[in-house]
């Protein structure tokens, strides 16, 4: 048993950020419908802050980032500004409107965007199974939020239009935020890199409470016990254990191999969205995600 964890340990890893980032997505939900997304995503930020800082210390010595470069650190904070504020503020949101099943459902285009994102900026290079990949990505989105066509009006979304076009922001944010993110980390270190993205994002979200009068409600939502509970776990197992798994799961493993197992969000949600949040999954919408989550694999390895 011990020779099977050490031989797929990068493999381990990478379930383990899967299920950390299935935690996550739920807490911020439940956080989110009680005190708002927007004041959810400064707070988790500001613990991440000290949550990354601390393992940081430990590994290094030195709380906040050091010996990056000033192109290091414009590229990484751009990448945190439209990662973290521009996606993360709409996924939040989506998060409300359609709950976190659909969302992360949706958020399976982030692979695939950050592919073709990659092509348009970073000159990589897209092949036949990318494309296909995304096809069948898209098709099983499809299939689990748009309903029977009907006599006059065609296709219908069966969730909130708005829900589900603020989840493809949040993940079109996520997927551009990724390439940023390689364009400026080079060979710095991935949780330095991080730190700088999320101090990024607390200075976005710091500048855009003062311009929209938000921080009273941030402050309402510190008082807020029930609700701190829950951003305090989306917190640890966001930015803080996920980002350490994936870590390693990168370092044990190759990046195909991680990054499709971690892509199983949509799947591995379904059981708590039914058992705690009693959503109701037909077997089109099980089938949806499946190819969803098929769509990603077919991604990195064709």
């Amino acid at each position: 048993m011990e020779q099977f964890f050490m031989a797929h340990k990068g493999e381990l890893a990478a379930l383990v950020t899967a299920v950390c980032w299935t935690f996550t997505s739920l807490a911020f939900e439940s956080a989110g419908k009680k005190v708002g997304s927007m004041s959810v995503n400064l707070i988790r930020l500001v613990m991440a802050v000290f949550l990354l800082g601390t393992l940081s210390y430990i590994r290094f010595g030195y709380f906040f980032p050091e010996g990056a470069s000033s192109y290091q650190w414009i590229w990484l904070s751009v990448s945190g500004l439209v990662g973290f504020v521009i996606g993360d503020l709409l996924l939040f949101q989506a998060f409300v409107v359609i709950g976190a099943r659909i969302s992360m459902l949706v958020m399976a285009l982030a692979p695939p965007l950050a592919a073709l994102f990659g092509w348009v900026i970073l000159g990589e290079q897209l092949s036949l199974g990318n494309v296909v990949g995304m096809v069948v990505t898209i098709i099983g989105i499809s299939l689990v939020i748009l309903g029977k066509p009907t006599k006059g009006k065609g296709l219908q979304v069966k969730y909130s239009l708005k829900g589900v076009l603020l989840a493809f922001g949040g993940a079109t944010g996520q997927g551009l935020g990724l390439v940023l993110s390689k364009l400026g980390m080079g060979d710095y270190d991935p949780v330095s890199a991080t730190m700088i993205r999320v101090i990024a994002g607390v200075i976005g979200f710091s500048v855009l409470f003062i311009f929209t009068g938000h921080w009273p409600k941030v402050m309402k939502a510190l008082r807020y016990g029930a609700a701190m509970l829950r951003i305090s776990i989306g917190a640890f197992f966001g930015p803080f254990m996920g980002v350490s798994f994936s870590l390693l799961a990168v370092k044990y493993t190759t990046t195909g191999v991680a990054s499709t197992i971690m892509a199983i969000v949509p799947v591995l949600i379904i059981p708590p969205a039914v058992l705690i949040f009693k959503e109701r999954v037909t077997m089109k919408e099980l089938l949806g995600s499946l190819l969803a989550v098929g769509g990603v694999v077919l991604l990195f390895w064709l």
